[in-house]
């Protein structure tokens, strides 16, 4: 189980401070984006009334979660918000389901990922708030119904990105380190490729679907 926690980094010198990258995450980060960028080409590509397999399955999945944007925002705002909740949910499912390949990791099991997805949600649902009730309005949803209630609705925006974070986080770092556990255990034989299955494709696919209808509810929450 050494290879638990292991962590392969570039050190780069920064005026004066030492800046650590995770050389795994950003590889397995670029995977996910060239994976990405295939799919869309193979799905674009010689579009037709009759479409092939691939753009079958582009369009199920733009299609499906444009709805769910739509139900939780109104029309003109889903245009502007949906492209965006279907690139994090593709981005995130296929990250999840990066594990389940040899030799290759999930670099959602680095809390940078989805912290960093996190804020990014919290920004966008803000700025969008802002757009839609003004600033004047924005400051005072935070000064009710009392004023003296301001460091408990603050801290319950900063709650937001914490749980959403920490919750993708956890489970597929959870999941890595009992399929791990259980291979060490029974030397790797016919239960360990069930549970990467499991936690690679199921979980992945409930915990990407999860992170994103999370994100945009708060986007809906800040805008209403």
């Amino acid at each position: 189980m050494d290879e638990l926690g292991k962590i392969y980094q570039l050190i780069v010198p920064f005026m004066g401070h030492d800046l650590a990258f995770n050389i795994e995450v950003i590889a397995m980060t670029w995977i996910v984006i060239a994976f990405l960028v295939i799919f869309a080409f193979l799905a674009t590509r010689n579009r037709g009334v009759v479409p092939n397999k691939v753009q079958v399955i582009g369009e199920f999945l733009v299609t499906q979660l444009y709805a769910l944007t739509e139900d939780a925002l109104d029309e003109e705002l889903a245009k502007k918000v949906a492209p965006l909740i279907c690139a994090l949910f593709l981005f995130l499912a296929l990250s999840n389901y990066l594990g389940v390949i040899p030799f290759l990791e999930e670099p959602t099991k680095d809390l940078n990922v989805p912290l960093s997805l996190g804020i990014l949600g919290f920004v966008l649902a803000h700025f969008f708030g802002i757009r839609a009730k003004g600033f004047k309005a924005y400051v005072k949803g935070y000064l009710e119904p009392f004023f003296i209630l301001l460091p408990l609705n603050l801290i319950g925006e900063i709650a937001k990105v914490v749980s959403i974070s920490f919750r993708l986080f956890g489970n597929i770092m959870g999941g890595s380190i009992i399929i791990l556990v259980v291979s060490h255990l029974v030397y790797s034989l016919v239960l360990p490729p069930f549970l990467n299955l499991f936690f690679g494709l199921f979980v992945g696919t409930i915990q990407a679907f999860v992170f994103t209808m999370l994100t945009t509810v708060y986007i809906s929450v800040q805008v209403k």
